[in-house]
C-alpha cells in the first residue's frame, strides 16, 4: 500500500467516525420529556406505549472496569430486539450502564429512564440520549426499603414497567431489583462484570475500609446460576 493510499484510507476512516458521531449526536439532540411521577403513573405511561420494555441494570457511579466488554454485551443484546417495538429503559443518569444509552439511540430505540428524585435534588447528570425521564419521589436511591423486602418507590416503578431485565454487573439497588423481578416472574438475565477497580479502591480508602479484592458486585453474589450468562 502506497503512502498516498494509506492517507486516503485514514481520511475516509476519520470521515466515517465523524459521521457516526454526528449521527449519534443528532439522535440524542431531540426534545426530551421529564416529569415527577408515581410508580402508578410511570406504569400508565409505558402501558400506553404498547411496546416491550427492556430494562438494563448495572453499575452507576461505580463504573465498569472493562467498558469495551460492556459495549460488546449491550450491542449483542440490542440486536435481539426491534427498535420499532422496544423501549430501552435504564436509570437516566450518564454514569456506568447509562453510557449505553448512546448505543440504543444509534440503533433507533426510544429510550427512557426511571430515577429517584435524589438524582434531581443532587443535580446528577442525566444522559443526553434519554428521551423520557421519570423522577420518582423517594427518600432513597432505590432497592429494598431498609429492614424489609419491599421495594422503594423508584425500584418498584423500575420493575413494574419492565418486561425484560438484564443486569450487567451491578450493586445493591440492581441486586434488589433483579431479585424482585424474578419473584414477580419477569424475564431476567445476568451478565457478570467487574466494577471499576480504581473507583472501588478509592471509595474504600475514603471510608477507611480495607482495600477490596472482589469487584464483581452485589448482583453477582446474589443471583442463581439460572440467570447467569457466562462471558
Amino acid at each position: 500500500m502506497t503512502r498516498r493510499s494509506a492517507s486516503i484510507i485514514c481520511s475516509l476512516c476519520a470521515a466515517f467516525l465523524l459521521l457516526a458521531s454526528s449521527d449519534i449526536a443528532s439522535a440524542c439532540d431531540k426534545p426530551k420529556s421529564s416529569m415527577e411521577a408515581t410508580p402508578a403513573e410511570a406504569r400508565a405511561f409505558f402501558r400506553g406505549q404498547g411496546k416491550t420494555v427492556l430494562t438494563l441494570l448495572g453499575y452507576s457511579g461505580a463504573g465498569y472496569e472493562d467498558e469495551t466488554a460492556l459495549v460488546t454485551h449491550v450491542t449483542a443484546l440490542l440486536e435481539k430486539y426491534d427498535p420499532r417495538t422496544t423501549i430501552v429503559n435504564i436509570g437516566a443518569t450518564i454514569d456506568g450502564i447509562g453510557r449505553v444509552y448512546e448505543l440504543a439511540k444509534q440503533r433507533g430505540f426510544v429510550t427512557s429512564g426511571i430515577v429517584s428524585t435524589q438524582a434531581r435534588d443532587s443535580n446528577a447528570t442525566l444522559s443526553p440520549c434519554v428521551d423520557h425521564v421519570f423522577y420518582v419521589k423517594d427518600p432513597s436511591w432505590g432497592g429494598f426499603i431498609e429492614g424489609s423486602e419491599r421495594l422503594s418507590p423508584t425500584s418498584d416503578a423500575m420493575v413494574a414497567v419492565s418486561d425484560h431485565l438484564v443486569a450487567i454487573g451491578g450493586g445493591e439497588v440492581s441486586r434488589d431489583e433483579l431479585i424482585a423481578a424474578r419473584r414477580a416472574g419477569k424475564n431476567t438475565r445476568f451478565i457478570p462484570a467487574d466494577m471499576n477497580h480504581r473507583i472501588a479502591r478509592e471509595k474504600a480508602a475514603k471510608k477507611g475500609q480495607p482495600t477490596p479484592t472482589n469487584f464483581r458486585g452485589a448482583v453477582d453474589a446474589a443471583v442463581g446460576d439460572e440467570t447467569r450468562v457466562k462471558g
